[in-house]
């Protein structure tokens, strides 16, 4: 059996505006290892929940070919679909809304244990959703409480149990812990660790802070505008950041230590509109970088060192 579980190739969703067609993911293409994390980091707007919703087409993409466990995902009926998507779940960023609040914890995770469909009777699905549970972290008193009478931190762990009682290979972790308290952040990605390890789960991990994909991650992926900027594994991006944006982003983590002092690489102007973009770079107009070349057309990603790909015209290894 191969080591690579996804292989995403020439993605692309566009919308359809009144001004135009919104570019909001642009020819991605990556390919992840069975086991292994994959984080996607960038600002809001830069299209990284939208690549994860249209791998597992929630939102059906515009182009492109996702290949999960060697099968073409984009292919397959809503029949087919319905069947694979127990190896493929999502843990939400909102663990609030995300729930029903009509539902208990017992109610949730037993809906999605009977989708599964490998435990019958009541008892078998009751066991299954104690053992979920205790997987968690969720204490057994609490399986009879709503989502309103749970912290957040609970409340994502109930969401992490749902995702988890279809027994799936990959998960994708939409910025689960960006809603949370940082102490609750720490709880919920070492869980996620810890669960990786157990049941040799496969991540791609979706967020806005590389502070928290530096913990967890095995490559990163960086996004602007649609586009994969920078991709590499994550010693050697925080070792040897080569785009702007990604060095800009990296001088934006905070020194967790009183009177530390650290050069922060500013980004100037304003955001390029998504909207027909034009065959540039997308990063040129904030780049302090930007040359001729820059606007005269989209640099394409290339591996400049084993496994370290950057989309960068002025880059010369």
């Amino acid at each position: 059996m191969s080591d690579i579980i996804l292989n995403v190739s020439g993605l692309k969703k566009y919308f359809r505006t009144a001004r135009g067609l919104l570019h909001a993911v642009d020819d991605i293409s990556f390919t992840l290892e069975r086991g292994r994390t994959l984080g996607i980091v960038g600002e809001s707007g830069c299209g990284k929940s939208t690549t994860g919703r249209c791998i597992l087409r929630l939102i059906e993409p515009t182009d492109g070919k996702v290949i999960f466990d060697g099968e073409e995902i984009l292919g397959l009926s809503t029949a087919q679909l319905r069947k694979r998507r127990a190896d493929m779940q999502i843990i939400f960023q909102d663990p609030f809304s995300s729930l029903n609040p009509r539902n208990t914890v017992m109610q949730t995770i037993a809906e999605a244990v009977k989708i599964r469909g490998k435990y019958r009777t009541d008892a078998e699905i009751e066991r299954r959703v104690l053992e979920l549970m205790e997987t968690v972290g969720l204490a057994e008193r609490l399986i009879n409480s709503y989502p309103h009478e749970l912290d957040g931190g609970r409340r994502q762990r109930i969401g992490i149990a749902r995702a988890l009682a279809v027994e799936p290979k990959l998960i994708i972790c939409d910025e689960p812990v960006s809603a949370l308290d940082v102490s609750i952040q720490a709880q919920i990605l070492n869980l996620l660790r810890e669960l990786q390890k157990k049941l040799g789960l496969t991540y791609i991990f979706i967020t806005h802070d590389l502070a928290v994909v530096n913990h967890i991650s095995d490559e990163i992926m960086v996004m602007y505008l649609g586009q994969t900027v920078e991709k590499a594994p994550t010693e050697e991006l925080f070792a040897h950041p080569v785009h702007p944006y990604t060095k800009s982003l990296l001088s934006a983590i905070p020194i967790p230590r009183v009177g530390a002092n650290k050069n922060r690489i500013l980004i100037r102007g304003e955001v390029s509109s998504p909207i027909d973009p034009p065959d540039e770079c997308r990063f040129a107009s904030r780049c302090d970088h930007c040359t001729d070349v820059c606007t005269a057309s989209c640099p394409p990603l290339r591996e400049i060192s084993p496994g370290h790909f950057v989309a960068c015209h002025n880059f010369s290894a």
